[in-house]
């Protein structure tokens, strides 16, 4: 039995819209069987904290809205069951393992480091308790996600979806990328154009950059388990990643709320806003 709900799920408060948020990242909530070497302080650095207060207007527009209550670092909703490390294990796992590369740097399934330098655990993890979190927190997170998309294709025969997160300031040099240009303010992530069609990214871009925000599209993130699984644009069904860079709302280290939140949270009810009508005016 988990020590608390895996996510939070809101319904729309207002006449309903195609429109499926989720903020897999933004669980502060961290399990009493975590384990892990480092203080809560340091793990809170792979949270996307707040994600789900900022974007939390989506059901006033018609919006659904789920939010995990676990750590991502714990384990992780945006990676597939397969994208896991075997160096994590105290014994062999019973299904094939497909490690992507994020995974190889410790940042899969269930997160090994970190960063480069510092592990999360001074331990082997028993395959048993692996499972047990993929249980208890993973699945619920994904069959209440998959719920909501299910249902508002059948209801509407097209869907929406925004997968919500936030970046931190040095993303690059954390992806090992050097880049010749500063971090944009968002980023959206559509698979190189393949989970979203292309109007509705426009759309999303044009409005962020109306509202005073630097705008890239798969720089450094296109996206990755859950916008590849929801989105197929061809069959109506449009999955968006859309990341903020941390500093534009928060203290990284105190991970508190800065001057600049209220405005924030304004500006992505207005984009949301913007969001509902041209989805009503799709169908």
């Amino acid at each position: 039995m988990s020590d608390f709900e895996p996510y939070v799920l809101r319904r729309p408060e207002a006449e309903a819209i195609p429109l499926v948020c989720d903020s897999p990242h933004s669980g502060t909530h961290y399990p009493a069987d975590f384990g892990a070497a480092l203080p809560r302080e340091r793990l809170r650095a792979g949270e996307d904290t707040h994600i789900d207060t900022l974007w939390g207007a989506a059901p006033s527009v018609g919006a659904t809205l789920l939010a995990a209550n676990f750590p991502r670092v714990y384990i992780d909703p945006n990676r597939t069951l397969e994208d896991l490390d075997p160096q994590l294990l105290d014994g062999p796992w019973p299904r094939l393992l497909t490690p992507g590369p994020k995974t190889r740097l410790g940042f899969g399934l269930v997160w090994r480091n970190m960063d480069a330098d510092t592990p999360i655990y001074a331990r082997k993890l028993a395959v048993e308790e692996v499972q047990s979190r993929i249980d208890r927190y993973y699945k619920p997170y994904h069959a209440a996600l998959e719920s909501a998309v299910e249902d508002t294709l059948r209801r509407f025969g097209a869907l929406w979806h925004l997968n919500l997160h936030s970046m931190p300031n040095n993303a690059y040099a954390r992806l090992g990328i050097d880049s010749p240009h500063p971090l944009a303010d968002f980023v959206l992530g559509d698979h190189d154009g393949t989970t979203c069609g292309d109007e509705f990214v426009s759309l999303v871009e044009s409005e962020l950059r109306t509202l005073g925000y630097s705008v890239a599209r798969n720089d450094p993130y296109k996206g990755v388990q859950l916008i590849a699984r929801i989105g197929s644009p061809q069959h109506h069904r449009h999955s968006l990643q859309i990341e903020i860079r941390r500093p534009l709302y928060m203290d990284e280290a105190t991970r508190e709320p800065n001057a600049n939140f209220p405005c924030l949270q304004r500006d992505l009810s207005t984009l949301l806003e913007k969001i509902a009508a041209y989805i009503r005016n799709s169908r």
